[in-house]
């Protein structure tokens, strides 16, 4: 009985070791599953790319798209991928730098036909910058998918903004694509002064750099009231898959023809403000927003020279001048919005040299005159930054209530 109690035993302990390995087994099976799923699920998916979101949206309506260059399904156009579906598309909207990305900062064009889709696209830049009553009159519905950066002056949110008015105001549903903030993972700088300094590069009430996708945005512009007369727009946010704001996103195209890599658009809002001056931050290079310089030694050892660069900008500000001064390209990707390199090249002009050549556009792109001023009686970064806090630290609270995404 004894020999028989042994033997079950041990034929148990060996069914339970084979067990256990087996789970074992099973157990790293699904651990290397799991962390292949995880590497997976990772992977940012812009709202374009959630088609079965809003493809049953669109079927079967007549569909205008506010949308340039940048708005890729993967590699194909967002226009072809919907023609590929079926979709009725009536009409493109173009915004600063044209539906291809082709025009220059600035540079008005006339409406024309799509020489690819054969679609009329209608330009929102210039003297008309909102779709009028005639222009929605056979469309039952709107898309918004443009890159952005995340930059007040940047003027794809004002052309975003714009389109909410007309949503609104001839009732229109607008469906928002979303798309990562490259400069999403922090809020900075002084909040608009929209009373004194409104204008295209400037229309709503935030930060030069606000910290929040353009869907998040325009949840905000409605939950603000800042739409005429407090009017709402019917908007539908798509989503970006697995996006947080602290998560670096690098784009796969550039946004506009001066922004060419993730290192200029982390630099873009602190050296805007030198567009203003005489001073050359690399227009005309192949490096624009990455470098400072001025036809003088004294701004440093670093040399370039603009010139002239067909469908990206011509009449470079010190077009074919030597210019000295300081290369950023080996900036950290994490570089913020400073005050710190217009606030050092006004005091190195030693007021023998005229900075700041349109006071105006300074203050327009700041959103104040404040900064200038003080910027004049030789305060520094922190001091001048100080006076805004209050009004950065309101905007930060009720940015809280739009977020979509995790910070």
């Amino acid at each position: 009985m004894t020999k028989k109690i042994t033997f079950y035993f041990l034929i148990l302990l060996i069914s339970i070791s084979c067990g256990d390995s087996q789970n074992d087994a099973n157990s790293n099976e699904n651990q290397a599953n799991n962390q292949i799923t995880q590497e997976i699920d990772t992977n940012i998916y812009v709202g374009a790319e959630q088609i079965d979101e809003y493809l049953h949206l669109i079927q079967n309506k007549s569909v205008a798209l506010l949308v340039n260059h940048s708005s890729l399904v993967e590699n194909t156009h967002l226009i072809d991928t919907l023609l590929g579906l079926g979709i009725n598309i009536k009409k493109i909207f173009a915004p600063e730098h044209g539906f291809r990305g082709n025009k220059e900062r600035g540079e008005n064009f006339n409406d024309e036909i799509d020489e690819t889709t054969g679609l009329p696209v209608i330009s929102l830049i210039g003297s008309k910058k909102r779709p009028s009553e005639e222009d929605l009159k056979d469309v039952d519905i709107l898309i918004y998918d443009i890159q952005d950066v995340g930059v007040r002056f940047f003027t794809y949110i004002s052309s975003m903004y714009e389109l909410m008015q007309a949503c609104a105001k001839y009732q229109k549903p607008l469906i928002i694509l979303d798309r990562p903030n490259p400069n999403g993972d922090y809020v900075a700088g002084p909040v608009l002064d929209t009373v004194n300094y409104r204008s295209f590069v400037g229309m709503l009430p935030i930060p030069v750099v606000y910290g929040m996708t353009a869907g998040e945005l325009a949840l905000m512009i409605n939950g603000e009231n800042w739409l005429t007369n407090n009017r709402k727009c019917d908007l539908t946010i798509i989503k970006v898959k697995n996006y947080n704001h602290k998560k670096h996103y690098s784009l796969p195209v550039k946004p506009s023809p001066n922004l060419p890599n993730d290192i200029s658009i982390r630099l873009y809002p602190s050296l805007c403000f030198f567009e203003a001056t005489k001073f050359s931050i690399g227009r005309g290079t192949d490096f624009p927003f990455q470098v400072i310089g001025y036809p003088d030694k004294r701004f440093g050892n670093f040399t370039f020279t603009p010139q002239d660069i067909q469908n990206v900008q011509t009449n470079p500000i010190q077009e074919g001048q030597l210019c000295y001064g300081v290369d950023l390209r080996n900036e950290d990707i994490s570089h913020k919005f400073t005050l710190k390199y217009i606030i050092d090249f006004y005091n190195l002009c030693a007021q023998d040299i005229i900075f700041i050549t349109n006071e105006n556009w300074f203050n327009l792109l700041m959103g104040n005159s404040y900064v200038l001023q003080k910027i004049k009686e030789g305060k520094s970064a922190e001091e001048i930054e100080n006076l805004w806090k209050e009004e950065l630290l309101d905007f930060i609270d009720k940015r809280k209530k739009y977020l979509i995404y995790p910070q």
